[in-house]
């Protein structure tokens, strides 16, 4: 076993292949939150209804539902980077038709497009990013993909803000057009960087395997024991020296893996899968998405209707959301996963009902309430930040992590799947149910979902630390007392 010193030291190439790796969620940030203010220029410009509005919204995420669903046999099949590749070229494609946005037909198409991306993004840069870090700081690198997309989510507040002073037919088509830069840059940064090491081991490619280990690992001791443990589960001979072996078909390409994942998978496997589907239900209902997108319409109903004002209200979001996971990153290797999502429940629900306090007030007030008001955009900011710290971040980093090697990419597919089917629903109905039930009403029914999802994750074990062969030991017992009790040499912390 290595020191602590050394565990504790961030691998400088595999950062950097994260970061690459993690652009492609920074890309589906700036889009979703560039929407969020595109979306009230776009209405105005093509002349078209709040239902039209919303079925725009909502095929973003409508059409990540397929590809989201083959995203994890696409990377299994042609590998981790290539399957970024073809995320960043959908990113590309779809902001370039976007821009052009001759039609609300065009924007739909576009819209599409770009759903084809978020989906294969969505999966892959989490899986990407877990099989690429080493165990003492996984918390922190697996983070990146959720700080990245905060950031794009920030930039794309911003944007709306600098790009609303341009005409009206300008200004929008900037806003979603911007993207199409950094996809570029990304397909070429994306052809000179490493291959995920497990995806290789799946391939019978131990050689290669073992080279980008000895890069993406602190010593050379750590890079040997992560190949032996890769290999292991693979199903090749730990004491094998080969460059090349030979493994099964259903290995190498994944098949089978989600119907085994259904029909024959283990207790510990199963209680992984309803962990992570569990995560990314309540990521999605608990109302995060469809807050995010009408956030202007929100801040409209506190008597902010300058349009530049709204955009501006709409940047400290952003703020919120950066600065909180920024922390979480740091934190999740540190205090653990568990501790944080249970600290963030409890903050969103709180924020929650503060928010569903205050805006009934000033829904049923005929003058202004100045103090309703001012508190809430302070509290849309604090469920932003609650949201970013826990709950958002650690719904990937903790999916991503404790499913096995030969169902994580299809098996995170699954949840991207529901997650994109949860978002889709919330954003395509919001408009709808806040006009039956009250802007004050939708966010009760959001604190209502999210104190469940606090006693869901109550239930979850500590993983931080642990190999991510190691992950059904932690799954096999229902008990977190017994699982802390367990000793196992691979715990690292």
């Amino acid at each position: 076993m290595e020191n602590k010193d050394t565990h504790r030291k961030l691998n400088n190439y595999a950062c950097a292949s994260v970061l690459a790796a993690s652009t492609v969620s920074a890309i589906f940030g700036y889009v979703s939150g560039v929407m969020s203010g595109a979306l009230i220029f776009i209405q105005e410009d093509l002349e078209i209804s709040d239902l039209e509005i919303q079925v725009l919204a909502g095929m973003l995420h409508l059409c990540a539902l397929p590809s989201s669903l083959v995203a994890g046999r696409t990377s299994d099949y042609i590998g981790r980077r290539y399957t970024i590749i073809l995320a960043s070229f959908a990113f590309l494609l779809g902001t370039v038709l976007m821009g052009y946005g001759a039609s609300y037909l065009i924007l739909m198409i576009g819209n599409c497009i770009l759903g084809i991306g978020v989906g294969f993004a969505l999966v892959v840069a989490s899986v990407y990013s877990a099989e690429i870090s080493p165990p003492s700081s996984r918390g922190f690198f697996t983070s990146l993909p959720q700080v990245s997309l905060n950031i794009g989510l920030l930039l794309g507040y911003m944007a709306n803000y600098f790009f609303e002073k341009l005409s009206l037919k300008l200004g929008w088509r900037m806003m979603v057009a911007v993207p199409s830069i950094p996809s570029l840059v990304l397909i070429i940064l994306m052809l000179k960087l490493v291959e995920s090491p497990r995806w290789l081991v799946m391939q019978g490619r131990v050689g290669e395997a073992r080279k980008v280990l000895l890069l993406v690992s602190n010593t050379k001791e750590e890079a040997e024991n992560r190949l032996r443990e890769i290999k292991g589960v693979v199903g090749i001979d730990e004491n094998c020296t080969q460059d090349i072996v030979e493994v099964p078909k259903r290995t190498r390409s994944g098949e089978g893996a989600l119907k085994e994942l259904f029909c024959n998978a283990s207790p510990s496997v199963r209680r992984m899968l309803i962990a992570a589907i569990g995560l990314h239900l309540f990521l999605r209902i608990g109302g995060s998405g469809g807050i995010y997108l009408y956030s202007p319409r929100v801040f409209q109903r506190t008597g902010i209707t300058n349009k530049s004002k709204l955009m501006l209200a709409t940047v400290g979001m952003g703020v919120s959301k950066v600065v909180s996971s920024l922390i979480s990153m740091f934190l999740s290797d540190k205090f653990g996963r568990r501790i944080l999502l249970l600290i963030s429940a409890t903050g969103v629900v709180v924020s929650l009902l503060g928010l569903g306090f205050c805006l009934s007030i000033v829904e049923h007030s005929k003058e202004k309430v100045v103090w309703a008001s001012s508190f809430t955009i302070i509290l849309t900011y604090l469920f932003v930040g609650f949201m970013s710290i826990g709950i958002g971040p650690v719904t990937w980093v903790y999916s991503s992590e404790i499913l096995p090697l030969r169902f994580r990419a299809q098996g995170l597919g699954l949840c991207v799947v529901l997650n994109r089917i949860t978002t889709v629903i919330v954003v395509t109905s919001f408009i709808s149910i806040y006009k039956a039930i009250t802007m004050g009403g939708i966010f009760f029914l959001f604190a209502a979902i999210n104190a469940f999802a606090l006693c869901f994750y109550y239930t979850l074990p500590e993983t931080k630390g642990r190999l991510l062969e190691d992950m059904e030991i932690v799954f096999e017992k229902n008990s977190k007392l017994e699982i802390q009790m367990k000793p196992h040499s691979s715990n690292l912390q």
